[in-house]
């Protein structure tokens, strides 16, 4: 039984490790504040065509596609906590930059490939915390449902605050505003104390050979790939809220704001129960679960797309914490940011691949047909799930 002072300790630590984990994901989410700015600067005021600006939104997070490598970076040189400063020096550092000097372009576009390459750090290092400690504790859920609790509570303050500030000041007093946000989170990262772990000698050769032959994260990495993957129809529903359903854009907002609620909603249930359920057993029944949710959108009309949005907005928040949660506890010891950065890249990986199908098949087999497909794609994971081993805590 452990004595009430190391039990003090540990509620202490535990405490610092949400107050760091739930800063960064709020941090992460509040780095939107300025997009609405950066929009109509480039667009009412460079009068940039909306594939440009498309183009540069693309390159100025492409640091994200290499999450892998930047786990691997984190893993093996420094600590966790370490990069976290870095990162956030550097954010602060080109936030005054950009907040007080108008920039060209080149250089504005430069500034916000480094603030998304700093802000791909700190989210790797503080998911590399989550799976240290969370697989430790037996909490990886509980931390990652009180990370995204704080990155959608932000996404409604952003949404909000960024029109304002973009209408009255414009993007480069939105990214001053963001100076606090980096500062809370190192205040967190300062009193979060990270444990000295063993380091091998390994090479990148043996690190990757690790990686790449390790069974359960390959069949993790697979399992995932196909529970996440079925063609996507969400473009054209949006197109039948304007078209058919004449849906307005105010209503269109509060309703996707009603949805965030809903899903911190489930977030929230997660944290209560992500202890308590079976994994592998829940993601056995979320299959046939996800399989009709696809078939119901057969059935669309203003009624039922209220519903849905509301019902699978909870649902789904549930169902993804979940799917996140198993991906942290099959993790490499060791190589914890690494590996949970290659799982999430091969979810992302998933989820443009449904994009891009979707895209393919519906002007060819039209959506009714195109629901149905994705539907029973839903199934293509099934045989894997008796393969995935156990999905308990391991070290």
């Amino acid at each position: 039984m452990p004595s009430p002072a190391s039990d003090k300790a540990t509620k202490k630590k535990f405490f610092w490790i949400f107050a760091l984990s739930s800063a960064v994901y709020f941090t992460q989410g509040f780095e939107g504040l300025p997009s609405q700015g950066l929009f109509y600067y480039l667009k009412e005021t460079l009068h940039f065509s909306a594939e440009k600006i498309m183009f540069l939104s693309s390159v100025t997070i492409s640091a994200w596609l290499v999450k892998p490598l930047i786990g691997y970076v984190i893993d093996r040189f420094f600590s966790k906590r370490i990069w976290i400063f870095i990162a956030l020096s550097l954010d602060i550092a080109l936030v005054l930059f950009l907040g007080l000097r108008s920039l060209p372009l080149y250089l504005l576009i430069a500034m916000l490939v480094f603030n998304s390459t700093n802000a791909a750090f700190r989210d790797v290092a503080v998911d590399g915390i989550m799976c240290v400690e969370g697989k430790k504790y037996n909490a990886t859920g509980k931390i990652q449902s009180i990370q995204w609790i704080s990155i959608s509570l932000s996404g409604l303050l952003t949404g909000i605050g960024g029109g304002y500030i973009a209408e009255k000041w414009g993007y480069q007093a939105a990214f001053l505003c963001l100076i606090p946000a980096y500062i809370l989170v190192g205040v967190a990262a300062y009193f979060y104390k990270e444990e000295e772990r063993q380091r091998t000698s390994s090479t990148l050769f043996a690190d990757l050979k690790q990686l790449f032959t390790h069974q359960k994260i390959l069949i993790v990495g697979l399992f995932i790939f196909l529970y996440k993957f079925s063609p996507s129809f969400g473009t054209p529903l949006f197109f039948i809220q304007r078209d058919a359903f004449k849906w307005g854009k105010v209503w269109i907002g509060v309703l996707s704001t009603l949805g965030t609620l809903f899903t911190v909603a489930g977030a929230l249930l997660y944290y209560k129960f992500s202890q308590r359920i079976n994994i592998k057993k829940w993601l056995f029944w979320s299959v046939f679960l996800g399989a009709l949710t696809s078939l119901s959108y057969l059935y669309y009309t203003p009624q039922t797309a209220v519903a849905y949005d509301i019902v699978y907005s909870l649902v789904g928040m549930f169902i993804f914490l979940m799917v996140m949660d198993f991906m942290a506890r099959s993790t490499i010891k060791g190589l914890e940011a690494t590996s949970f950065a290659l799982l999430c890249s091969i979810s992302n990986l998933a989820l443009v691949s449904s994009n891009l199908s979707g895209a393919f098949l519906l002007p060819v087999i039209g959506l009714k047909w195109l629901i149905v497909i994705s539907s029973l794609t839903s199934f293509l994971c099934l045989p894997l799930i008796n393969k995935i081993g156990d999905t308990r805590y391991s070290a």
